[in-house]
């Protein structure tokens, strides 16, 4: 069914979404859970988010549930999607990176924002605001720093482990995020896929941009987005239904709910204005069979030229959703996998010395 190139990779990002009913813990293992289906699978990446004080996000330590993650899988890369770097100091990022390197070589993907805290009461609580966002640049020199030993914030200091090992670094980035990934000599990944012509510019903007680096000789693209696959267009259209309430619940009462069903939300009485954000909220995303869906990202990549799609699907049904991961994996081609149960207790061993080969998006 699939005519992408081979070299086209597909993701997923899971940002651990709790469901009406259901307790924040159970979110955080159907997330362990789901990264093992995704490895199954055949998908390059599973990465983590970070939300905090969301009640319909569960997922508030992305560098520990990554821990989580690597531990119960073996193959698929491991990654966040991102840490929020204004939120955290540079050394600790790196300190957490450099541990998750360790335990898990060769399997670490360190994708950092430049969000800050979803509401004033989060900023505040964090101690931040919102004009922090604008070091973001400074910020990621210093983070960059820690892993080569090149930071000059701090004389003297070095962050452990990290130093001397090579996670690769992703940006996250809407708009100027682009520019800063650019300038980096980094990875950049941008969505969504319903802004087409948004998403292409900033794309332009960030190849003619690039400047190489050691951590990427190339710009690389990952574009992120929902995709939803069903037997038929409406059913997919109805995996959409749940995450599209919410948005249009937190941009008319402040507060992000956690996933219900569609057909309880069908029966809802909204306002004109939920009503319309929640009708946006269904329109433009990637949905359908699998042959229509393969069509869709088909030309998504030829128009993007991007090397990855990162899925960021979300959905009440939790088996409808393993089943949409399932189609999409068949319309795109995926190969399945059966890697070899991971542990705790037999983490994988790492080469010898302190300084692992480079490596840049095209080898992560």
């Amino acid at each position: 069914m699939s005519s992408f190139p081979a070299d086209v990779r597909f993701s997923v990002l899971d940002r651990s979404r709790t469901r009406e009913g259901e307790d924040a813990p159970r979110a955080l293992r159907e997330t362990v859970r789901l990264a093992r289906e995704v490895e199954a699978l055949g998908y390059h990446r599973f990465w983590v988010s970070e939300h905090h004080g969301v009640p319909g996000v569960a997922g508030s330590a992305p560098t520990i549930l990554a821990a989580a993650v690597a531990a119960a899988t073996s193959a698929v890369r491991v990654g966040t999607g991102g840490v929020m770097l204004p939120n955290h100091r540079p050394l600790v990022v790196a300190e957490q990176f450099g541990v998750l390197e360790s335990l898990f070589p060769g399997r670490i993907d360190m994708g950092v924002g430049r969000s800050v805290g979803f509401t004033d009461g989060v900023r505040r609580a964090l101690g931040r605001d919102a004009d922090d966002a604008d070091r973001f640049g400074e910020q990621l020199s210093e983070l960059l720093g820690w892993f080569t030993g090149g930071q000059t914030a701090h004389p003297g200091v070095h962050a452990r482990p990290a130093e001397g090992l090579r996670v690769p670094p992703f940006v996250l980035a809407t708009g100027e995020g682009a520019a800063v990934a650019a300038a980096a000599g980094l990875p950049l990944v941008i969505g969504d896929l319903r802004g087409r012509d948004r998403l292409l510019a900033a794309v332009d903007a960030y190849r003619s941009g690039f400047r190489p680096s050691p951590w990427a000789a190339e710009p690389y693209v990952v574009v992120a987005g929902t995709v939803a696959v069903a037997a038929t267009d409406e059913e997919a259209r109805r995996l959409l239904v749940p995450e599209a309430w919410a948005m249009a619940y937190s941009r008319t009462r402040g507060d992000f709910p956690p996933l219900d069903a569609p057909e309880r939300i069908e029966r809802l009485p909204m306002t004109e204005r939920q009503r319309g954000f929640y009708e946006a909220g269904l329109r433009g995303h990637v949905h359908g069979t699998e042959e229509r869906v393969a069509e869709a990202l088909e030309r998504a990549v030829e128009e993007t030229g991007a090397q990855e799609v990162l899925v960021t699907t979300s959905t009440y049904d939790r088996e409808a959703l393993s089943a949409s991961y399932r189609g999409l994996a068949r319309a795109v081609g995926l190969v399945p996998c059966t890697p070899p149960e991971a542990s705790v207790h037999a983490l994988p061993e790492g080469p010898s010395g302190r300084t692992r080969p480079e490596q840049t998006a095209d080898s992560a």
